[in-house]
């Protein structure tokens, strides 16, 4: 048994620790994963959940697809199956899941089949992989199965194997989140043998398949890719358990490579070494670079260097890393990092210094190879890696030095005379025994202030001072006393350890400082991503947080009219020259960089870089400064990637709005068209054959028709006029509203005029009913457009006779209610349904009761609350309390001139 090592002084990671408690805060997510159909997935994960619920377990089969499968079948009906959900799609009823039926039923493990597939039309989600993303999020298990040619970072190598492109696709970051992954494996033999017995296709599409997708290369080619991609998978899940209780590795479950890097110009060499040994052993590498004090004191050529060597490990497929020194010794730094990340392997190069400077100052080979534990370490001659030009690098590095700068130097020289005169001082009250304290105190502040250098000249300074001023015979460099000798010394020592510790200190807060600084700045950039809401605001927002943060100038492009086009700049961009628009045009085809610095058009002014989300690169960046050389640090460059990444995803965001307008404005365009069609076709077509048919009668039989009824088909072909007249108008009053031609021509007017006003107009629609007025006595005057608000009268009188029975009772009421009078009109119909009370005023609704439609346009009431609103007022549709029927209730505010006589009387 593998005894687990925790080391007392390695804490667990803290995103190991989160993740962990995110997932015990959601359900688990368990998924069957094969290398092609009709290796078992289904059965065998039908086959756990039937020893779950011998357990105890509660299991629900939430959608599982048999295939016609007798062996599936019959697992299947011995579980408990939600009801599905049937909806038409293309003139067709096809079954989904119903998620918000497993939802309520809420099991403690779902079975939810084909993980990459595409719900239909009218579902919550359009990929079954969110369906299981929310039944998660409530807490609930989850297995479900999967093909490996869905995962969607193999998508591509599926269809170079197979020649078959899968259109349904899984995201990696789904198969990553799994709790649990179980291989179905298959002999591509037996997978064949399953398929000519008819237990995965019919026969004759068996056939067929036999002779392209099954084929024995094919799925031994898919056999590898299902056992590779699981493998990683279960090397990350070892990973992060390491990593969230704190062990120290290495696990040797499976083989990972670190490569220490410098600015050597053999480092380069040393990573295409680690990229061979990865390659021969199948197994990720890691350039690591430890920042020191000494990494601050870098040529820019030699930070150039480095930053290439990183570019070129991760050009390679590696991971490029720079992390601070925290330990004495970067090999502690190096085996710290080596265990926390289960390295197995280490690949330095070995040290071309000299013996004199291994003994004073120390070998980190030697260090790594003492410290190292289990974890085996490749040393690698400096013969066998191929240098730069030494000569070439000298020159540059020469030339592009910087300038000594001697005030450093020369302000801890006043900082240590300073604390001379300050010894001086206390020298009479405290004794020669305290005032090296004072001078130690000296060295410490430049160690501070100026770093190592100044400090080891202060500690020199200090430790003449102290001796010619304070040890016996002062005033002079002599030493007669023994024991003041070892003090001197003792002195001397203790200030160089000191000034050497501050000075660490000093580099380690300065570097922390940079990355809380850092920190906020990438905080402040996504918090105002988050608040802008159009486009041109998040990519000005994005060009100008990148060009400020590093110190380039940037330039946007998005694709338009299948074109790249600049949306934006900082400074401002409009346009690019031939080779920069070729290389952003290379980026965005290919997605990868282009441009200054890449091995694609390195002769273009700029470096461009896709800009990608999950759905795929949605734009192209572009940066360049006037620096010669890499544009970017390797900081600089992961920097980079996460302000581009913001703001890739806050331009998906804003055009996933703008999309979801479009297709709302469109949908509800259609629904409008199509009402309008519908009330055309009926509201028209019947007027318009009454009118035919009376005029058609009257003209062939105008000889044998008496005066009644002459006078009565007259009365037909007025009232269907009429009633078209009034469709007409109500079309023509939508289309002055929707364009905001109507103005009220408002002022000071009796309500009970303007209703005596309606109910004549609408006596002949109410002539079936009794009307009811009940007008307060004591109403104001009120500010209105007659003309509109008698239109909104009588559109709620026609819809209260349409939709009430003859001969009952329409009721107009008004009564004062404070600042406000209403007015309701009363039916005695059947009332609206409680869901409906809002949508009734939406163009072109009816109110449906069974099959049976009333006839209209579906305007009366949408056009009824534009004017209300128009004039200040409000409209409500409820039912009635005492019985059956609806209340139509409008508002209006008493104006200012009402209560001001109100008052006056």
């Amino acid at each position: 048994m593998v005894q687990q090592r925790r080391d007392p002084e390695q804490r667990p990671s803290p995103e190991a620790l989160l993740e962990a408690a995110r997932r015990e805060e959601s359900g688990k997510l368990k998924i069957f994963v094969g290398a092609a159909p009709g290796v078992g997935k289904t059965y065998e994960m039908l086959q756990s959940a039937h020893a779950k619920r011998k357990a105890g377990i509660d299991v629900v089969v939430g959608f599982v697809e048999t295939h016609g499968r007798a062996e599936t079948e019959a697992l299947v009906r011995g579980l408990e199956m939600v009801p599905r959900k049937r909806l038409e799609y293309r003139g067709q009823i096809v079954e989904e899941m119903d998620l918000d039926a497993v939802i309520a039923r809420r099991p403690q493990i779902a079975l939810v089949d084909e993980l990459a597939h595409t719900n239909a039309a009218g579902s919550r989600h359009p990929k079954r992989y969110l369906d299981v993303e929310e039944l998660l999020t409530h807490g609930i298990d989850v297995y479900t199965a999967v093909n490996i040619q869905h995962i969607e970072s193999l998508n591509d190598v599926v269809a170079q194997i197979t020649h078959v492109r899968v259109r349904e696709t899984v995201p990696d970051s789904v198969f990553d989140r799994a709790d649990a992954i179980e291989l179905i494996d298959l002999t591509p033999d037996d997978l064949i043998q399953r398929l000519k017995e008819g237990k995965v296709y019919v026969p004759r599409q068996a056939e067929r398949a036999l002779e392209h997708y099954f084929s024995p290369g094919n799925l031994t080619a898919l056999r590898e890719l299902a056992l590779r991609r699981t493998a990683e998978r279960v090397d990350e899940q070892l990973l992060t358990h390491m990593q969230a209780n704190a062990i120290s590795g290495p696990w040797a479950a499976g083989e990972r490579i670190l490569v220490c890097v410098s600015e050597d110009p053999r480092a380069a060499g040393l990573v295409r070494y680690t990229k061979r040994l990865a390659d021969r052993l199948h197994a990720p590498f890691t350039a690591l670079s430890i920042e020191t004090r000494r990494s601050l004191q870098l040529s820019d050529e030699e930070r150039d260097r480095l930053a290439d060597t990183l570019r070129l490990a991760e050009s390679l497929g590696g991971e490029a890393l720079t992390i601070p020194a925290v330990g004495r010794r970067i090999a502690d730094d190096v085996v710290n990092f080596a265990q926390g990340n289960n390295v197995t392997q280490i690949v330095i190069g070995k040290s071309t210094r000299s013996r004199w400077f291994e003994l004073t100052r120390g070998s980190v080979v030697h260090d790594l190879v003492r410290r190292a534990g289990n974890i085996s370490v490749h040393v690698i001659p400096g013969d066998e890696l191929p240098a730069e030009d030494a000569s070439k690098t000298a020159v540059q590095t020469a030339a592009r030095s910087e300038p000594f700068d001697a005030r450093p130097y020369l302000y801890a020289l006043g900082i240590v005379l300073i604390g001379l005169g300050a010894a001086k001082l206390i020298q009479p009250y405290f004794g020669i025994e305290n005032v090296d304290l004072v001078l130690l105190t000296s060295v410490v502040a430049v160690a501070v202030r100026y770093g190592l250098w100044p400090s080891l000249l202060a500690t020199v300074a200090a430790s003449l001072c102290y001796n010619f001023f304070f040890i016996p015979p002062i005033y002079t460099f002599t030493i007669t006393d023994p024991t003041n000798v070892a003090a001197f010394f003792l002195f001397m020592v203790v200030a160089m350890l000191v000034s050497n510790v501050a000075a660490r200190v000093r580099i380690q807060a300065d570097t922390a400082i940079g990355r809380i600084r850092m920190t906020e700045q990438l905080h402040a950039f996504s918090r105002k991503l988050a608040g802008t809401a159009t486009l041109d605001d998040v990519l000005w927002a994005t060009a100008y947080q990148i060009a400020l943060m590093l110190k380039v100038r940037v330039v946007l492009l998005l694709p338009e009219d299948g074109l790249l086009t600049v949306k934006s700049g900082y400074p401002p961009e409009d346009d690019l020259d031939q080779a920069d628009l070729a290389a952003a045009n290379w980026a965005w085809s290919n997605d990868r960089p282009a441009g200054r610095g890449s091995d694609t058009l390195p002769g273009a002014k700029r470096l461009f870089l896709p800009m990608r989300t999950g759905r795929g690169p949605i734009g192209v960046i572009g940066i360049d400064n006037d620096r010669t050389g890499p544009l970017l640090t390797p900081d600089q460059r992961r920097l980079l990637d996460a302000l581009v990444d913001q703001g890739a995803l806050a331009i998906e965001r804003v055009l996933l709005v703008e999309d979801m307008d479009r297709v709302k404005r469109t949908v509800e365009s259609e629904r409008l068209r199509s009402a309008l069609l519908t009330s055309i076709s009926h509201d028209l077509k019947t007027p318009l054959a009454s009118v035919l048919g009376a005029a058609s009668t009257m003209r062939d039989l105008a000889g044998a028709l008496s005066d009644t009824e002459k006078r009565d088909l007259l009365a037909t072909v007025i009232d269907e006029s009429e009633r078209l007249n009034r469709f007409i108008a109500n079309l023509l009053d939508m289309t002055k509203l929707e364009s905001g031609a109507i103005v009220p021509n408002t002022a000071l007017h009796d309500l009970g005029e303007i209703v005596g006003s309606a109910l004549r107009r609408a006596a002949k629609i109410l002539g079936g009913h009794k009307v009811e007025l009940v007008l307060a006595a004591d109403l104001p005057m009120l500010q209105l457009d007659a003309v509109l608000f008698e239109q909104v009268l009588f559109n709620l009188l026609d819809n209260a006779a349409k939709y009430s029975p003859p001969n009952t009772t329409v009721s107009i009421r008004s009564r004062r209610d404070r600042d406000h009078v209403v007015l309701e009109i009363v039916d005695e119909g059947a009332g609206i349904p409680p869901d409906e009370l809002e949508s009734v005023f939406d163009k072109f609704y009816r109110v449906q009761k069974g099959d049976h439609v009333r006839p209209g346009t579906g305007l009366g009431l949408a056009i009824s609350r534009g004017f209300v609103e128009a004039m200040r007022g409000t409209i409500s549709a409820a039912n009635r309390s005492e019985r059956s029927g609806a209340v139509l209730t409008i508002r209006l505010p008493v104006p200012a001139e009402s209560r001001a006589l109100d008052t006056a009387a």
